[in-house]
């Protein structure tokens, strides 16, 4: 892999994994169009890049967490990861298949445009952290773990999910990027245990470095971007875009060419 390659594919990561157009389906389309074989160790450097933009956006949450960490916030956060985790590991050996053929891509990035056509459709609800039910948090969790199809995006689903379930806009961001620091962190801590029995690859060098610290700076400028805009504005310009993208999947994979 080039330092071009890495840091192309670093930016890729950070802005789709927290803007609603899924960054495992770009990162799929890109390698698959560039001919790119992303290896598993900088798989897990990007993973924890976007992990660092998080963490360093919602640094008071992580530290309240942290000084009180059986508050109901941590609570909500773990009743939304148990659906991610089971349907992650109850459909692994699925989810890594479409991930191989790509073949479902184009319709995936078609469904993400629905859903956040919909989402932004729905009539904002003034429920805030405080009002977020355990039922509330099931559910976002539930759409996070259907997120892990390709070119479904998990931001878009679990933002979506709030949204549905009543929650303003702004808390709706707010708990979709906290739950998906476990989800972040669960990936990376699965790639690593992998890493650990392939063995480093030869020749690590500086795209090692370059392309995760540009999804840490893309992830950080997505997130900050991502809340400003469910603060004043609307979403579906994500899912015009989707949508285009999707179709256009469609129609290379028609032509053969994908």
């Amino acid at each position: 892999m080039t330092f071009f390659q890495s840091v192309v594919l670093g930016i890729i990561q950070g802005l789709t994994e927290f803007l609603p157009i899924s960054s495992s389906g770009h990162l799929v389309f890109a390698q698959k169009v560039f001919n790119i074989k992303e290896a598993l160790t900088f798989d897990v450097l990007v993973h924890l890049g976007t992990l660092v933009a998080v963490v360093a956006v919602f640094q008071e949450d992580i530290i309240s967490i942290l000084k009180r960490p059986w508050q109901r916030l941590t609570l909500l956060i773990i009743v939304a990861t148990i659906p991610t985790v089971v349907l992650g590991i109850a459909f692994k050996d699925f989810f890594e298949n479409l991930f191989e053929s790509g073949k479902t891509l184009g319709v995936e990035f078609i469904a993400t445009g629905l859903i956040i056509w919909f989402a932004d459709r729905v009539k904002e609800k003034q429920k805030g952290i405080d009002e977020i039910s355990y039922t509330d948090a099931a559910f976002v969790g539930l759409m996070q773990g259907i997120a892990i199809l390709p070119a479904i995006s998990r931001s878009g689903l679990t933002i979506a999910g709030a949204l549905f379930r009543g929650i303003n806009r702004e808390t709706a961001a707010r708990f979709s990027f906290l739950v998906s620091i476990p989800a972040i962190a669960g990936a990376a801590l699965l790639d690593l245990k992998e890493l650990v029995t392939q063995g480093l690859p030869p020749g690590m060098g500086l795209p090692y470095l370059a392309g995760p610290l540009a999804a840490a700076v893309s992830g950080y400028l997505a997130i900050k971007f991502m809340i400003r805009i469910l603060q004043i504005g609307s979403i579906k310009g994500f899912a015009y875009y989707v949508w285009a993208l999707g179709a256009l999947v469609i129609v290379l994979q028609l032509a053969g060419k994908l």
